[in-house]
């Protein structure tokens, strides 16, 4: 089971795609964070936002873990908008 509450039906395949791997990381914990955030908002991120969130999903594990949970500081290049409202929301999550 992946754990996601939201139907893939009306996205397109990028965001279906996405919403996959969010939830598909290989550690539990990366999965939980991802694809928490996928699930309340592939549906309204913009083109730039996906393209972000989709080289957030190239990063080798355990660096989101890293930075969302503040265990080392998230690099410059990941530092973004759509990665800061991750971790917000990842924070209201908890």
């Amino acid at each position: 089971m992946s754990g996601t509450t939201r139907s893939s039906e009306g996205l397109d395949e990028r965001r279906r795609r996405l919403l996959f791997r969010a939830w598909h990381r290989g550690m539990r914990e990366v999965d939980l964070i991802t694809g928490r955030f996928a699930d309340a908002h592939i549906g309204t991120l913009t083109g730039a936002e996906v393209a972000e969130f989709e080289q957030l999903m190239d990063v080798p594990e355990p660096d989101p873990l890293n930075w969302v949970m503040g265990a080392v500081e998230t690099p410059a290049s990941h530092d973004t908008p759509l990665f800061r409202r991750l971790c917000e929301f990842h924070r209201g999550a908890a």
